[in-house]
């Protein structure tokens, strides 16, 4: 039982940690967001809810700055206010942001929003156990690689849920209509409406990856869809 003993502390503290990001992300939201009510955006939501064979899709609008989506893990669908300045200064058009929500959705539909706080924790449990190992023969810097180690684990399961949600957001803006012209041009303009000049980190430890490759693999499902 003494030998479990480390191992049952390290589980309860992930799990704690798991609750409280769980408990703080769901009060920043709540703190921080209100219904989404656009006239312009009103009939894209319609028109995403009825490709679902549902009511118009409800989605939030979190108060701050930076162009970004969001799906929390109780399934709620989030806007920046930085998104919709941009569409009111017609930067952006309702169909693109269309493609957003479309794309959070698909966060929802394949539970990506739930598994990425457990990802979060394993991520945790890695370094953890890699600091301790590596610290060992890596004096001074075992830590370091082993965060690195940690951190380029998270980034693969992170693109990999991008992508698929990409392909559900193709999928969905056929069929409501809008084809994935949008989605595709969204992408193209992306890096200059989040002032990025660049990707910051090796391709590895991105969490998204490139609109380039994001826009290929779009191209690529919709020649299989046409093909078969």
């Amino acid at each position: 039982m003494l030998k479990l003993t480390p191992f049952l502390l390290l589980i309860l503290y992930l799990a704690a940690m798991w609750f409280f990001s769980a408990w703080r992300l769901k009060q920043e939201l709540r703190q921080k967001s209100t219904p989404l009510r656009h006239p312009r955006l009103t009939p894209v939501l319609k028109r995403l809810g009825a490709a679902m064979d549902l009511p118009p899709v409800s989605a939030h609008i979190y108060e701050v700055e930076p162009v970004n989506g969001l799906a929390a893990p109780d399934g709620r669908i989030f806007l920046t206010r930085g998104f919709i300045r941009k569409l009111d200064a017609c930067e952006v058009t309702p169909e693109e942001l269309a493609s957003v929500i479309a794309h959070e959705l698909g966060h929802v539909a394949h539970g990506h929003a739930r598994r990425r706080m457990i990802d979060f924790a394993g991520q945790n449990a890695i370094r953890l156990a890699l600091t301790g190992v590596l610290g060992r023969f890596l004096p001074g810097i075992g830590g370091w690689v082993a965060n690195l180690v940690a951190s380029a684990v998270a980034a693969r399961l992170s693109r990999q849920d991008e992508f698929e949600a990409d392909r559900f957001a193709s999928a969905l803006m056929i069929r409501a209509g809008f084809g994935t012209g949008p989605q595709k041009s969204l992408f193209r303009k992306l890096d200059k409406l989040a002032g990025r000049a660049g990707p910051a980190a090796p391709a590895w430890l991105l969490s998204h990856p490139p609109s380039a490759q994001r826009i290929a693999a779009i191209e690529a499902h919709e020649g299989r869809w046409q093909n078969g």
